[in-house]
């Protein structure tokens, strides 16, 4: 559905952007954040009773934190998903303005961006269906290498409209695809009890990567005239992902059983 909107919405904020200016977009997109707010309402459900639950559904916040990041294949899982979180926004960004810095048009910016949303559907879905029959570690290994080979190839060649849209199409199939196996892989790690937070904050090292890769896209190209060092780094990120994520168990986290007294 996220996917769906990017794939929409992106040539939309372009032509609003160049025929009524920055601003008057950023309003526009504004007033429909605002008409999404009742929308979680629908999902709102009483609290269910746990006095009865099984010991390892009323395992506390602290205990489960504790328990998370002192499991290995949980750092090395938060630790990937950081690169997933910096060449996103990185691209999110800043491909517009490096495709014009070539002198591609700022509308084929936008259609960029639409391809990556229309085939991150693709990806995501595919990926899903995948991990149900191969190794989710070696998934996320290589969709974080076929990133940076991806990477590679666009920045090795000279940038056209053709080659931005097929880097946008590759980059979609990659795009969020790292998600099910992740959101997988912590579930099946810890269970469901707090699932949501330790994705929480396997999406707060995502978020973090986001931060850098907008910032330092930034900085470097103010200090150097070019993303190319950025880029670089991302293809490094992506590489050092798909190492890292292959000494990923995937099994539950042993905890001790209950002994009767």
């Amino acid at each position: 559905a996220g996917a769906c909107g990017l794939c929409r919405l992106a040539p939309f904020g372009v032509a609003l952007t160049e025929n009524f200016g920055g601003q008057p977009a950023l309003g526009v997109f504004g007033a429909l954040r605002l008409l999404t707010l009742p929308l979680p309402l629908a999902l709102a459900t009483p609290p269910t009773e746990t006095k009865d639950a099984a010991p390892a559904d009323q395992q506390s916040f602290k205990t489960a934190l504790a328990e998370a990041f002192g499991h290995r294949s949980y750092v090395l899982l938060v630790l990937g998903f950081f690169t997933c979180g910096f060449q996103l926004a990185f691209i999110t960004i800043h491909l517009p303005a490096y495709l014009a810095d070539r002198g591609i048009p700022a509308t084929t910016g936008g259609w960029v961006v639409a391809a990556i949303g229309l085939f991150n559907i693709v990806g995501s879905l595919s990926v899903g269906w995948l991990q149900n029959y191969f190794p989710k570690r070696y998934l996320l290994s290589v969709i974080y290498f076929s990133r940076a080979l991806a990477t590679v190839a666009f920045i090795s060649f000279p940038v056209t409209p053709f080659s931005a849209i097929a880097f946008g199409a590759v980059s979609g199939l990659l795009w969020l695809s790292s998600v099910p196996p992740t959101s997988a892989l912590v579930a099946l790690m810890f269970g469901t009890r707090w699932f949501s937070t330790l994705y929480g904050f396997a999406f707060v090292s995502h978020q973090v990567g986001g931060f850098l890769g907008v910032w330092l896209g930034g900085v470097v190209f103010e200090q150097y005239g070019s993303y190319t060092p950025i880029w670089w780094l991302s293809v490094l990120f992506g590489v050092l992902s798909a190492l890292i994520n292959l000494p990923i168990v995937e099994a539950p986290v042993a905890r001790p059983v209950a002994q009767p007294a």
